[in-house]
């Protein structure tokens, strides 16, 4: 049933997913102890990386910054800028290994270009703050409370020499002048301040696991469904609307699959984050359109008796798949939070779909029901076979 002209489209996919997954190096990052973090972004320059949870129901930001490849006599600091861009007005969190080994986090107000980040109040609530310093790497940990920050907001992150201990001036030129961006709490979506947007790379393998989901699921299958019903109608389209439609079907099992797979590795490297009935329903999903392509192999002759038992499963299965997919589709936008404009194409292309399908069903009847009155029987043609209205012989009577 499986076409070899779609092979290449699914190696296609596959190495899409691969590139994006090896690309990055945030999203196989696994913290000690019990943090865990939905996002993560590769910042572009100081070997920096972000990750983070948030709660958009009580504005609040879990967050982790990684800085690697440093030294222990330097001093590191991530910060949010809720009012503008760049480091005037930003809210940092720095952090620095003591002369005598232990650590400082602590909050800083950056007021001007001069400030040498002495600590203070931030303009929101900050908790929960620490740090750790291993293998040359520092990591900052801190819970935001952003009641009135925007969840599209722009940061900064930075490092520099210690002075005893304190931060001394950070060097001005080269990336730490360029370390500086925005990112998304919702989306997950990361960018310089220049407007070269990126995403991060928990993102990238979202938004690959919607796209091949929403494409096979979503509007194969439905398309498949459509030529099936009612191209057979017409006898010129037999057997053309079986081998389009198992062309449908096949393409978008084996897209589908592709997307399960993501599924599956976004959820193995986001151990105690799960959204439960997304996971149920794709794993319903998969079960039963496998199914699907298991029966294809054992369907009777049109002639056997067990055919019309198999018609009615295979229809069944075949539409329960679909809504199931659909419901799928929009618990993902409901998770990924993609921009309104990709939720707005799907509805247009299901609006589409149904319409079309809508105006087949009509053109379909129509078909059927002149073809039932073309082939009932006549009562003037019977009389013609010498029958009279009441069923006896006419010539025969006397």
């Amino acid at each position: 049933m499986f076409r070899p002209a779609l092979i290449p489209s699914l190696l296609f996919f596959i190495s899409l997913y691969t590139s994006s997954s090896h690309a990055q190096s945030c999203t196989n990052y696994t913290f000690t102890g019990n943090h865990i973090f939905s996002h993560c972004a590769d910042l572009p320059n100081l070997n920096s990386f972000l990750h983070w949870n948030y709660d958009e129901s009580t504005k609040t930001a879990n967050i982790a910054y990684r800085h690697v490849e440093v030294a222990a006599s330097r001093w590191v600091a991530w910060a949010i800028n809720p009012t503008g861009r760049g480091m005037i007005g930003a809210q940092a969190l720095v952090a620095f290994q003591k002369s005598d080994g232990t650590m400082r986090a602590y909050t800083s107000p950056v007021n001007s270009y001069q400030a040498q980040l002495a600590e203070g109040d931030l303009s929101f609530p900050v908790s929960e703050l620490s740090a750790t310093y291993a293998g040359n790497e520092y990591t900052i940990f801190a819970t935001l409370k952003l009641d009135n920050v925007s969840s599209t907001m722009s940061q900064v992150w930075q490092e520099g020499p210690l002075s005893g201990d304190s931060p001394a001036q950070h060097p001005i030129s080269g990336a730490n002048v360029q370390s500086a961006g925005n990112f998304n709490l919702l989306s997950g979506q990361t960018g310089r301040t220049s407007g070269a947007t990126t995403i991060d790379s928990r993102t990238k393998k979202k938004n690959i696991h919607g796209v091949l989901n929403s494409v096979s699921w979503g509007i194969l299958l439905p398309i498949g469904a459509i030529t099936a019903r009612y191209l057979k109608v017409f006898p010129a389209a037999d057997p053309t609307w079986f081998y389009l439609h198992a062309l449908f079907q096949s393409s978008g099992y084996i897209t589908g699959v592709a997307g399960w797979i993501t599924g599956l590795q976004l959820g193995s490297q986001s151990a105690g984050i799960t959204y439960t009935a997304h996971r149920i329903i794709g794993i319903v999903i998969f079960t039963l359109a496998t199914l699907q392509v298991t029966a294809l192999l054992l369907r009777p002759k049109k002639e056997h008796k067990l055919r019309f038992y198999w018609n009615v499963y295979h229809h069944f299965i075949g539409y329960s798949v679909i809504v199931l997919s659909i419901i799928n589709i929009f618990k993902g936008f409901n998770i990924l939070h993609p921009d309104q404009k990709w939720r707005t194409a799907y509805i247009g292309v299901l609006i589409g779909l149904a319409s079309l399908a809508a105006i087949l069903e009509i053109c379909t009847w129509c078909v059927v029901l002149k073809r039932k009155k073309s082939s009932r029987p006549d009562k003037m043609s019977n009389r013609n076979h010498g029958y009279n209205g009441y069923g006896a012989r006419g010539q025969d009577t006397v």
